[in-house]
């Protein structure tokens, strides 16, 4: 499989001699295993005048970076919905599929670090606070009938276990190391196991969703859901049991403890020693 990239194109907090915000580019590689060395991840950063923001500009400053990196990644994913039109554009001219993706983990955490340590030390810098990303919240969708996973139930697993993954049999999936997500390794992960006779084409469709991760709702009525995409969210199951609500509740409070890390497993049956499909997923705010 190849690599994966992740892009932020917008303005930062910097006056250029005209009073008006620079903007900048800042491209990163995606981990897509639970052993990535973070400092091995490729990273590329540029500034650009405001009077240059477009797509022909990113193009070119995305041609640069695959001739510094070496190679092409297979897709590039961003999270800023305002600037799908220019950066899919720009990707689509260098013959890569751009992805909308809340999966940035990498980039997130580079944004903040730029945010403290670099802009603030730019001339021009205008101090406050850095504008969110304000998403919609989207409406639940059910998953497809055939789809559904006969059975689920949450579990837990010491974050230690999970850097035995690049062991296990598992048909699709993607991780990141979990000193990324500044988890430690004595961290309870939770997570849900999915169980389907179809478990392989369960998965590989869940593969195609672009995860982001699991949330137990209970804005309305008491359900677990998973968002994808920047803007997609799909109703994994309805609860009702007190139990089951019990356990749910237990997942959330887990999940913030472990800095909002948990995973998803599909199998075929509780007894299957492998994994059809399995994520380790991050909920983050942006």
């Amino acid at each position: 499989m190849g690599s994966i990239w992740e892009i932020d194109f917008y303005s930062r907090p910097i006056l250029d001699d005209n009073q008006k915000k620079i903007w900048e580019v800042l491209v990163c590689e995606s981990p897509l295993d639970i052993g990535t060395k973070p400092d091995s991840l490729f990273r590329y950063a540029q500034y650009c005048p405001s009077t240059q923001v477009n797509s022909g500009w990113l193009r070119t400053a995305l041609q640069e970076a695959i001739t510094q990196a070496g190679k092409a990644p297979i897709k590039i994913r961003f999270f800023r919905r305002q600037m799908n039109n220019m950066i899919t554009k720009a990707c689509q001219d260098v013959g890569i599929p751009a992805q909308p993706s809340r999966r940035t983990l990498v980039l997130n955490q580079w944004l903040e670090e730029r945010m403290k340590e670099v802009y603030p030390q730019e001339p021009g810098y205008q101090g406050g606070t850095n504008p969110s990303v304000r998403l919609e919240k989207p409406l639940p969708q059910r998953l497809p009938d055939a789809l559904e996973g006969q059975q689920w139930v949450f579990v837990t697993l010491d974050a230690a276990d999970l850097a035995e993954m690049p062991e296990w049999e598992i048909g699709f999936g993607e991780a990141f190391p979990l000193e990324l997500a500044k988890v430690s390794p004595e961290a309870r992960i939770p997570g849900i196991l999915i169980f389907s006779p179809r478990a392989l084409p369960l998965a590989g469709w869940m593969s195609g969703l672009e995860l982001a991760f699991l949330r137990f709702d209970t804005s309305e009525e008491a359900r677990l859901l998973l968002e994808t995409g920047v803007n997609e969210s799909w109703i994994v199951a309805n609860i009702k049991k007190p139990q089951v609500l019990a356990e749910a509740k237990g997942f959330e409070e887990a999940k913030q403890k472990a800095n909002g890390v948990h995973f998803i497993g599909i199998q075929s049956d509780p007894k299957a020693q492998s994994f059809a499909g399995f994520w380790l997923l991050q909920e983050v705010n942006l």
